[in-house]
């Protein structure tokens, strides 16, 4: 079964066509702001222009902005193609490939994304990277420093973690879309955001009437 896998819930922009889990086509790059602009042409650029039977989206967290993006697009093209369509959560995915490289001691693997206003997302799971052990949360760095004991800590936003902290290691990881195979076991996640927190522009409150 071919797959095709958007992930653009971060900074990194990482699209992946995937036939029976080995990877045929491939784009991973940071691209900070630009996942809107660069989103389709890195996806008509995969073989057969990114054509599947099914597709995958990272929910986040992450950017709220990077999120939609992914799952606006991922909807649309189930929709064009008349695919199934789901979704699964980019801490996940990250703890997925974290417990590849890291040794197997049996500690808990600990991941951290870049959030706003001063916080980070993050998620606790087993050595396996894959089973979670805490739910997905968005908490301020000072506070997370002094919950967070693991020495390594995994993710976009380990390193200011660790800084925080004062001790540990910190190993960058971006979700990349290549790794879906690492998940492919997991449930499906209905194609909704993971936001964790509030989104930073909120509707305007409707003026009592007089």
């Amino acid at each position: 079964m071919r797959t095709l896998v958007i992930d653009t819930a971060t900074q990194a922009l990482s699209v992946a066509l995937l036939d029976d889990g080995k990877t045929i086509g491939h784009f991973h790059e940071v691209v900070g702001r630009g996942h809107a602009e660069a989103l389709v042409p890195a996806i008509a650029a995969l073989p057969d222009g990114g054509r599947a039977e099914g597709i995958a989206v990272d929910l986040g967290p992450g950017s709220f902005t990077g999120v939609r993006i992914g799952i606006a697009a991922a909807r649309a093209l189930a929709l064009a193609w008349s695919l199934p369509l789901h979704g699964y959560c980019a801490l996940s995915l990250i703890a997925a490939k974290a417990a590849q490289s890291q040794d197997q001691d049996g500690g808990q693997i600990a991941v951290t994304i870049t959030g706003g206003h001063g916080e980070l997302f993050w998620q606790c799971f087993d050595a396996d990277g894959l089973t979670a052990v805490t739910q997905p949360a968005s908490t301020p760095i000072a506070t997370l420093a002094t919950m967070l004991d693991q020495p390594v800590i995994y993710g976009t936003g380990a390193e200011a973690l660790v800084t925080a902290r004062g001790h540990g290691t910190a190993v960058s990881l971006y979700p990349n879309s290549a790794d879906f195979p690492l998940i492919a076991g997991l449930a499906p996640l209905p194609p909704s955001p993971i936001y964790c927190r509030e989104a930073d522009a909120q509707p305007m409150p409707q003026q009592a009437r007089p």
